[in-house]
């Protein structure tokens, strides 16, 4: 059995915990979901808890502005790989020097997502020859300007 065949069941308070988590991880207190929830914050804690464990929150990510670091190229390249291969190679390029996301899609040829920061051209090439001897097949290189995130509207409370 796969981990995405352990289906763990979601209250509206675990709903809750995830939807605020989502919206901002650092800034939200177990205490300031208590009070939203009518519960001891003890108990979000060992919810929230409960949901690392069981994988259900898998971690949190930072929010980087990469250009203000001082690399000026955050760059989304799409790869092609073999179905067979595409889960291994996608966590082989996570290893590339300078690569921050890596995503497998699951349909069409552009199958692999590699999200990379340089600092300059050089970089990029460094790690497109990187993937290409992985295996993978470089289709497109797209220059990331900015990134939007929202919380998961499935996990809102009922209104």
């Amino acid at each position: 059995m796969s981990d995405r065949d352990d289906i763990v069941e979601l209250d509206a308070l675990d709903r809750h915990i995830i939807y605020r988590l989502q919206h901002d991880a650092r800034k939200t207190s177990a205490s300031t979901i208590a009070e939203e929830m009518d519960v001891a914050a003890s108990t979000v804690r060992n919810r929230i808890n409960r949901l690392e464990e069981r994988g259900v929150i898998k971690g949190y990510n930072l929010d980087v502005d990469y250009e203000r670091a001082g690399f000026q190229l955050h760059t989304l390249i799409i790869c092609n790989a073999e179905i067979p291969e595409r889960e291994q190679l996608a966590r082989e390029a996570l290893e590339i020097d300078g690569v921050v996301d890596v995503q497998e899609v699951m349909t069409g040829s552009e199958n692999i997502h590699v999200e990379v920061v340089g600092s300059d051209g050089d970089d990029l090439s460094r790690i497109g020859q990187e993937l290409d001897a992985l295996g993978l097949q470089v289709v497109d290189e797209d220059i990331i300007r900015n990134e939007y995130v929202h919380p998961y509207e499935g996990f809102a409370p009922e209104k």
